[in-house]
């Protein structure tokens, strides 16, 4: 099992210690990317689940996945505690979610908050 910091760390290490390796964490390297460092290791053939705690966008996870096939190691699926996410298969992988939530999104033709020039703002942001 892998997951990105930090909250994947969470989630990857609470799940069965049965797998080979046990979990192992992605961590931001220095380009922004996530690497795979203090002595985590993946080889090539190794079977990687990978998990995070909200899958929205699947930036990380991508991010994560990326680092994973560098080593050639292959995903097995993507493991997630909630998800807005419809489809079942995803990067090329199942994806399992313990819940799902409905989540609108719109193209900004069709975004009643830009047709009401409503300025959107990123939660936590200015």
């Amino acid at each position: 099992m892998a997951g990105p910091t930090t909250a994947g760390i969470i989630l990857a290490s609470r799940l069965p210690a049965n797998w080979a390796s046990g979990p192992i964490y992605a961590e931001k390297a220095d380009n922004k990317t996530f690497a795979f460092k203090r002595g985590a290791a993946i080889s090539p053939g190794d079977k990687v689940l990978v998990v995070d705690d909200i899958f929205t966008t699947g930036g990380s996870v991508k991010e994560v996945i990326a680092s994973v096939k560098e080593r050639h190691g292959s995903v097995v699926g993507i493991g997630c505690w909630l998800t807005a996410v419809k489809k079942s298969t995803i990067f090329g992988a199942p994806l399992y979610a313990c819940h799902r939530a409905e989540a609108v999104s719109y193209t900004a033709d069709k975004c009643p908050l830009c047709a009401a020039k409503i300025p959107l703002v990123k939660p936590g942001g200015s």
